[in-house]
């Protein structure tokens, strides 16, 4: 078995031992010492008074609700929906259906230990539908629900785009506790019951996603836009970009056998200079004839390798070596050098979206990640001025120097998005994102997506402390949009995304500019325009 299959099963095991044994302490606890605690004691009563609330109406559409977890619906629904997952995308998404077929098979399998650890007697009132001879502790209905509905309501907010997928998820987070709901009011299972159904159904889809989805959140393909074929090819010739200072002479031996493992066994090392940082090393490579690229530096080594790859079609490996790997990270590749590449040359072929940018004092070059104007340029441009700082502490020296940053003025620009009427108003930064995921895992552009053939624009213009509140409390909790695609500027706005293919920027005055979180300085202009799948990618095979 692959090694990363065997550890996820690992995984899955281990957590489903400690799950199984917090399912089944939580139900000894209600049935034992806390039988005669608050709200236990008070459950009797609650499924009484449900039971006179009874009419018609409402028998049936508990009936409806209830029909929706119970296991023939359960069994049809998943089947269907991997089905769908497996035959409609035009790349299979295994990954996912396997995601949401272990989940629901998960919380069976822990609902039926737990039953048969747990002996606790259904409500005393009566009850509208017949039952096995099973526990009350806890509801398989409701633990079934959530793990379908709630996998289906995660699936739709990784894989679908637009507003209208929150929505989608909303309803699909719904009907687990329509379920339980329903459960209720027929009689068949006490209050706490139902919460252990929720907890259970919960902790398996944490566990399957923790396991099968980790990495897929960020680096998911979006359906029919990126090409991916199997990376494993006949050894060519193989140019090793590095950035000396990142890499040691411990961690190059590493690479050369792990190079090796794949046929690889005579590569050639270029290193970078402090006034080359890697494109004209991979010119080099591309003009004696290299089938494969590896860079083994930081984003803006990245960034000048993809530059010079743009419509080459000689694959990249990216070996991620300095602060932020913002690119590695967004394409779901482990951060340890020797891991990635392994994970790289044994993966598939991704064909992923450039940014083209230019402006007064930038030449034309292409990013891969994000550029920025405003605070985070001027919180990258203190980074780099304090160094030491950024060797000693990593990307939070970014976070020290956002204060400064921040008592920067507001600026004053105008934007034009494909052609459209300039827009035109103030903020404190001015994202593009080719990608969307920072650090942490948090997604500081949500619908961004490396292969889908838009950048992404996101306007960011708090006012006072209440104003910045708010606007991290919008970023980092929800890590969601709090504003409308194609709005436009609003004065006192607070957060704007836009999706385009080509956007134009004037600022009043000169802004601090970066690209892929290297200061490139002040100016008055910006234009950016995608360039679709022009960098050619080995990525981890995530759905095999």
């Amino acid at each position: 078995m692959p090694r990363g299959l065997v550890r996820a099963a690992a995984f899955v095991g281990a957590a489903a031992a400690c799950q199984a044994a917090l399912m089944i302490g939580l139900g000894l606890l209600i049935t034992g010492p806390a039988r005669h605690l608050w709200p236990i004691t008070v459950e009797d009563g609650v499924n009484r008074g449900l039971e006179r609330l009874r009419t018609p109406t409402l028998t049936t559409l508990s009936s409806v609700g209830s029909q929706m977890g119970n296991t023939l619906t359960v069994v049809v629904v998943t089947l269907a929906a991997c089905l769908v997952l497996v035959l409609v995308p035009r790349l299979p998404l295994w990954r996912q259906a396997s995601f949401l077929a272990l989940a629901v098979s998960l919380q069976s399998l822990v609902f039926l230990v737990v039953t048969i650890a747990v002996e606790r007697q259904r409500p005393e009132v009566h009850r509208l539908d017949g039952s096995l001879p099973t526990s009350s502790y806890t509801s398989g209905h409701t633990g079934a629900a959530t793990a379908l509905y709630g996998g289906l309501a995660v699936l739709a907010l990784t894989r679908l785009r637009g507003p209208w997928r929150r929505v989608v998820a909303a309803v699909l987070l719904l009907l687990p506790l329509v379920v339980g709901v329903s459960r209720l009011y027929r009689g068949m299972h006490h209050p706490t019951d139902v919460l252990g159904g929720l907890v259970n159904g919960g902790l398996s889809l944490l566990v399957v996603g923790q396991a099968l989805l980790r990495d897929a959140r960020v680096s998911a393909p979006v359906a029919g836009t990126a090409h991916a074929g199997r990376a494993g090819r006949r050894p060519g010739r193989v140019a090793v970009v590095v950035n000396p200072t990142a890499i040691d002479g411990g961690k190059r031996a590493e690479l050369r056998k792990v190079l090796a493992r794949h046929g690889h066994r005579e590569p050639v090392f270029l290193e970078t200079t402090a006034a080359d940082p890697g494109g004209g090393q991979t010119a080099q490579a591309l003009g004696s004839g290299a089938e494969l690229v590896v860079v083994c530096g930081g984003d803006g080594t990245v960034r000048a390798a993809a530059d010079r790859l743009a419509g080459s079609g000689v694959p990249l490996a990216i070996v991620p070596c300095g602060t932020g790997n913002l690119l590695a990270r967004n394409l779901g590749l482990p951060l340890a050098p020797a891991e990635a590449l392994n994970a790289a040359l044994g993966g598939t072929t991704r064909a992923v979206d450039l940014a083209r940018v230019e402006g007064d004092g930038i030449p034309a070059t292409h990013f891969a990640v994000m550029s920025g104007v405003g605070l985070d340029a001027a919180m990258m441009q203190y980074a780099q001025e304090h160094h030491r700082a950024k060797a000693v502490l990593g990307w939070p020296a970014y976070v020290l120097a956002a204060p400064k940053a921040m008592r920067g003025p507001r600026m004053r620009l105008s934007v034009r998005l494909d052609g459209a009427e300039p827009l035109r108003g103030t903020a404190r930064m001015v994202l593009v994102g080719n990608t969307g995921a920072l650090q942490g895992g948090l997604r500081l552009i949500p619908d961004a997506r490396p292969d889908d053939g838009l950048l992404d624009l996101l306007m960011l213009d708090p006012r006072g402390p209440g104003g910045w509140l708010r606007t991290l409390g919008a970023l980092l909790p929800h890590r969601g949009r709090d504003g409308r695609k194609g709005a436009g500027l609003r004065r006192g706005g607070q957060l704007e995304f836009h999706t385009f293919r080509r956007a134009e920027f004037t600022f009043e005055s000169p802004q601090p500019r970066e690209i892929d979180g290297d200061p490139v300085g002040s100016g008055r202009r910006l234009s950016v325009e995608v360039a679709p799948g022009a960098l050619t990618v080995l990525v981890p095979d995530l759905e095999g």
